[in-house]
């Protein structure tokens, strides 16, 4: 790409920062501590991001019961660890331990009933939990799972210093997620960002996008807005991303295709009506 084009998406096609959310702090599980930052009051869904659940503590009490054995219908589960390690259990026989750096991207479909319980008594348990949504036509599919260790996941090094990690979706020059997702075609990003850096990265102009920094202070656009540790910011529309570090930085990129249809939420289902929310209750109860 020529200086002159580079010059011409940065004036004319950078997203800008549309709002800006600190989240809200929040117990979930058996008293697990969290900040809700997507499925709040103040963001109570980005199309087709239906929640970002934050946690991050090295206190016991704060995570030690865990998210026990419940249900869920209509949409697809991702756990991504940064430290600590969490056991999955589910009703259909599946098993699995996520470590740090990895990932488990679960769809629920038609129903599964899992438990999410951490696999240690002390130390720090840090990560993400997003809810995405499904359309219409695959709430019903059958669940399954792509997991992918710290070793599986896409690890991009710029001269610049800047390391990205790949979960969904593909960089700039090119690095792809393991995770394949044809519902929305998400990109997932995980940016460390030296002070000064600058990480660009082009979007499809119909994603939502939003941009939740994990460490540090960025700026996003030609407009400069700061955003800061432990904030999400929502991004307007264009075509291109451009954030500058103001110190060392990490952060999380994510955007997807909306499904632009109904959602009708009943806790841990999510359908597109009521009626459809009421009979996902009444499988569970009398399975």
């Amino acid at each position: 790409m020529s200086n002159r084009e580079n010059i011409m998406i940065s004036m004319n096609n950078v997203r800008e920062v549309k709002h800006v959310v600190t989240g809200m702090k929040s117990t979930d599980g058996d008293g697990v501590q969290l900040t809700r930052i997507i499925g709040s009051a103040q963001l109570p869904m980005l199309d087709p991001f239906l929640l970002l659940d934050a946690f991050e503590s090295d206190q016991a009490q704060d995570y030690i019961g865990g998210f026990p054995s419940h249900p869920h219908r209509g949409f697809e589960t991702v756990t991504y660890l940064l430290a600590g390690r969490m056991r999955h259990k589910d009703s259909e026989g599946h098993e699995d331990v996520i470590e740090p750096g990895g990932v488990q991207w679960m769809t629920a479909g038609k129903g599964i009933i899992h438990s999410e319980m951490p696999e240690q008594e002390n130390g720090l348990l840090h990560g993400f939990q997003l809810w995405v949504n499904l359309p219409a036509k695959d709430k019903m599919t059958l669940p399954a799972y792509q997991e992918f260790s710290a070793d599986k996941i896409t690890i991009e090094q710029h001269e610049n210093g800047a390391v990205i990690r790949v979960i969904a979706g593909k960089t700039n020059k090119g690095s792809t997620g393991p995770v394949i997702n044809s519902y929305i075609n998400p990109t997932y990003l995980d940016v460390s960002l030296p002070k000064g850096e600058i990480f660009e990265q082009v979007v499809a102009d119909d994603n939502n996008a939003f941009i939740y920094v994990i460490d540090g202070e960025l700026s996003i656009g030609s407009d400069s807005r700061n955003i800061r540790k432990h904030q999400l910011a929502v991004l307007g529309e264009g075509e291109y991303v451009q954030i500058k570090a103001q110190q060392d930085t990490r952060f999380l990129f994510l955007a997807a295709q909306p499904l632009n249809e109904p959602v009708a939420r009943g806790g841990p289902f999510v359908m597109n009506t009521k009626e459809e929310v009421t009979q996902a209750f009444n499988d569970f109860k009398h399975q």
